[in-house]
C-alpha cells in the first residue's frame, strides 16, 4: 500500500477544496484495508461526499478508490468496496442486466454508496443487494451480513454510524433488453445534467438530505437561495440543493453558505434540515462551529 506524510487531499475531492493531511494511505488489497482500518480518523472511497477543510488536517485518512475489483456471474455481481458505480452500471447493462442504471451518474463508490443506500430514479441499493462483508472497527472481525441485518433506510443503513466499513458486497440484478437499458441510463444522465452540476464545478452532490415527505431543493428554492453566493461558493443556478465551486471556494465559504441554507430553513419552516455531506476537518476550528451548528438535531 502507499503511505503519504503531509498530504495535499485537494485533487482526491469532487469539491476540490482541501489542505493538507497529516497521513494519507492507499490499500491496494482487502487485506492492507484490514491492516490499517481500527488506527484511521475516516475512511473514505472516492470523495465524492466529502468537504475537506481548507486548513491543514491532522488526522490519518484512507481512501479506498484501489479496492475496485469486481466480477460477474450470470446475473449476479460482486464488487470491492471502491468500485465505482458508473463503471458497474455500464458492466451491467453489457450483460443485459437491470437494475443499476440510477448508478450511471454517481461519481461515488460502492463503500459509501452501500453506506447510504445510495438512490435515484426509483432504484436504490438496497433492490438488489444479497450480501455483503464488514470490518467491525471496535471488534475487529469480518462479518457477512444480509439485506435484512444491513437494516436499510432512506440515506441509511446498519454501517451508517462508522462503527464498521464495507469490504465488499453482492448483488443480484435481473435479465433485460440491453437497448432498453442504455435507453434507461441515457435518460438519467440527461436528467442529471438538466438539474445538477457536472463536476466541471467542484461539487459535492446534493447538500442536505430530503425532510421526511418533503424536499430540501423545494424547501431552499422557496427560500430564495439559487445562485446565492459566499466567497468562491455558490449555490447552483439549477437546483437550490447543490453547492458548487465557482471560484477557488474555501471550506469556510462552504460551510458559511450552508449554514445560512440551514438556519434560514429552520426559521421559515421550523425544519432542521440534515447535511448529506460528511465535513472532514480539526475539531478546534471556527469551521467547525459552523458544522456543529447544522448537526444538532443527529
Amino acid at each position: 500500500m502507499k503511505i503519504f506524510n503531509n498530504y495535499n487531499i485537494k485533487n482526491e475531492s469532487t469539491f476540490r477544496i482541501g489542505a493538507t493531511v497529516k497521513e494519507v494511505i492507499f490499500p491496494n488489497t482487502i487485506e492492507e484495508l484490514i491492516s490499517v482500518a481500527a488506527n484511521a480518523d475516516y475512511i473514505l472511497g472516492n470523495c465524492s461526499n466529502v468537504l475537506f477543510s481548507s486548513e491543514n488536517i491532522n488526522k490519518k485518512i484512507i481512501i479506498t478508490k484501489k479496492l475496485d475489483k469486481f466480477s460477474v456471474n450470470e446475473d449476479t455481481i460482486k464488487v470491492e468496496c471502491g468500485t465505482k458505480g458508473p463503471l458497474i452500471a455500464k458492466e451491467a447493462a453489457k450483460r443485459g442486466l437491470t437494475g443499476f442504471e440510477f448508478l450511471i451518474g454517481f461519481p461515488g463508490s460502492f463503500g459509501g454508496m452501500v453506506c447510504m443506500n445510495a438512490s435515484a430514479h426509483n432504484q436504490s441499493i438496497a433492490d438488489t443487494f444479497v450480501r455483503c462483508r464488514i470490518f467491525n472497527l471496535r471488534t475487529q472481525n469480518i462479518q457477512e451480513l444480509n439485506k435484512t441485518q444491513m437494516e436499510f433506510s432512506y440515506r441509511n443503513s446498519l454501517i451508517s454510524d462508522g462503527s464498521c466499513i464495507l469490504l465488499d458486497a453482492e448483488f443480484k440484478l435481473k435479465q433485460d433488453d440491453e437497448v432498453k437499458i442504455n435507453e434507461i441510463m441515457k435518460r438519467n444522465i440527461e436528467f442529471r445534467q438538466s438539474r445538477q452540476p457536472s463536476l466541471q464545478f467542484g461539487n459535492a452532490g446534493s447538500i442536505f438530505k430530503n425532510p421526511p415527505n418533503d424536499s430540501a431543493g423545494r424547501l431552499l428554492d422557496l427560500c430564495d437561495f439559487k445562485g446565492v453566493e459566499e466567497g468562491g461558493a455558490k449555490v447552483f443556478d439549477k437546483h437550490a440543493n447543490f453547492i458548487i465551486n465557482y471560484n477557488n471556494a474555501t471550506s469556510k465559504d462552504v460551510l458559511t453558505l450552508m449554514n445560512k441554507m440551514y438556519s434560514k430553513v429552520k426559521e421559515k419552516y421550523t425544519i432542521k434540515l440534515t447535511p448529506e455531506i460528511k465535513y472532514i476537518g480539526d475539531e478546534n476550528t471556527k469551521e467547525y462551529e459552523l458544522w456543529k451548528t447544522m448537526k444538532e438535531n443527529i
